[in-house]
């Protein structure tokens, strides 16, 4: 056996009686719900802070029950279902949304994968279950997700309702082969896919030290899967009308809200697991405590540093505003996939070159001189590329165009101007009417052309 490939040992899984599955399945549920529960009140009272405001401050200690509230105000609210709307796809596309959110959580480990805790004098893990393939596992849930709101948009048989969730799908389909390829660079480098063995492989260094690039990439793929701002276009208010779920009131709109929350709360389980050492505690508490990362303490270090990457959502949302479409597409498809796809190559290379026992020095050698020779590379390409740009602009004309050629009016594109339209002469030149005294220039010209017709 390859002895940079992690053995996995998935022998503790498996083993509970039914009553502490359904009991650990509970939990999950719970965690996931009283964490949604916290972030929506969370996110208004640091955006609120952000923007020099109170927040909410009326249920509850501290506004910390207005969460609840709404939830209470959306089940009571009508539930009103339009009339061309298919009612079957229409009621079916919030609960398509809102289960695979749930599911993922399922292989998320919130600590060791040993027989760690007691739950009613019975030895178990931290865990409910692990596969062999988790991460194939969670990627397939959250592909499944997307249906929900595809499905909701075309069902609603209203325009704006399709336009959001042709945006949606079009965005996740982009930004899910960047996010692939970030996890294949942790499998790689792992040697695993299974969320137990990933976290025990971080025992020395966490992979946010290891995969920056892969770090990165995930992040901002992950706030393009959760529709979350900058990169919420499928459904952006100022020019959908609300996007989606434009068609949808009371529970089902509910549902739709209650989604998106868990979803940002397991992308952050599974970044938390894979770059940041999952339940493991961070570098100061674990030099002086040997204890920290036993018993129940791992779930203590997990919720914290979930909790610091949804505070991360929310100041992205109070910071940056909405990109246009063609940004977005344009940084999925001509910026995170190919870093990601070069980003991937670099880690096999180096995973290879370990493989043959090759020295470190050397690796770092071959990685630096290829980096250097593709800067070098991209530096003339560009120069070149200028060059070209700017004798074409300086010989090319702008083209013009019709606007109504479609048979209704465009913009023009760039390169592309409009034609010159004819305006008719006026008969007698206009007078500039100004306001003030009497001493200004206008007023002098008119009270000389006056004296002179008089």
């Amino acid at each position: 056996m390859n002895p940079y490939l992690a053995a996995e040992d998935l022998s503790m899984f498996g083993r509970d009686p039914w009553w502490l599955v359904v009991v650990k399945a509970v939990f999950c549920f719970a965690f996931l719900m009283v964490t949604v529960l916290f972030s929506i009140v969370w996110e208004r009272k640091v955006v609120a802070w952000m923007q020099l405001r109170i927040g909410p401050n009326r249920h509850g200690p501290w506004g910390m029950l207005q969460s609840l509230a709404d939830g209470i105000k959306l089940m009571l609210k009508e539930d009103i279902i339009v009339k061309r709307a298919d009612k079957v796809v229409y009621v079916l596309a919030p609960i398509v949304a809102a289960i695979p959110a749930f599911m993922a959580i399922a292989v998320i480990p919130f600590g060791p994968a040993g027989n760690e805790i007691s739950i009613f004098g019975h030895r178990t893990t931290m865990q409910l279950t692990d596969l062999p393939i988790a991460m194939l596992y969670i990627l397939a849930v959250a592909s499944v997700g997307i249906y929900g709101i595809v499905l909701a948009g075309w069902s609603s048989g209203s325009t704006y309702p399709l336009l959001g969730g042709l945006r949606s799908c079009a965005q996740m389909i982009s930004y899910e082969i960047a996010m692939g390829a970030a996890f294949a660079s942790v499998f790689l480098y792992s040697g695993s896919m299974s969320t137990s063995t990933i976290v025990e492989q971080q025992h020395d260094r966490w992979y946010i030290l290891l995969l920056p690039v892969s770090f990165i990439l995930y992040i901002v793929t992950m706030v393009g899967e959760t529709n979350r701002a900058p990169f919420d276009m499928p459904e952006s208010e100022g020019d959908l009308v609300g996007g989606f779920n434009t068609e949808y009131s009371s529970i089902k709109f509910a549902m739709f809200m209650l989604a998106e929350y868990v979803n940002m709360v397991t992308v952050s389980a599974v970044s938390t697991t894979l770059f940041l050492g999952g339940w493991r505690a961070p570098w100061p508490v674990s030099t002086f405590w040997e204890g920290a990362n036993h018993g129940w303490w791992p779930l203590l270090w997990f919720v914290i540093k979930v909790q610091l990457l949804l505070f991360f959502f929310i100041w992205l949302r109070g910071t940056l505003p909405r990109v246009r479409y063609d940004q977005l597409m344009k940084l999925g498809w001509k910026v995170l996939i190919p870093v990601s796809v070069v980003w991937l190559m670099l880690v096999a290379t180096v995973r290879a070159l370990r493989n043959e026992n090759y020295d470190f020095a050397d690796i770092a050698l071959y990685i630096g001189g290829a980096v250097l020779a593709l800067l070098l590379l991209s530096f003339v390409v560009d120069m070149f590329r200028e060059k070209a740009k700017e004798s074409g602009q300086a010989a090319a004309q702008p083209a013009e165009f019709d606007p109504m050629a479609g048979g209704f009016p465009v913009p023009p594109l760039p390169g592309q101007q409009l034609a010159a339209v004819p305006r008719r002469s006026p008969r007698r030149e206009r007078e500039l009417i100004v306001s003030g005294g009497s001493d200004t220039a206008s007023d002098g010209s008119s009270d000389g052309k006056e004296g002179s017709d008089g």
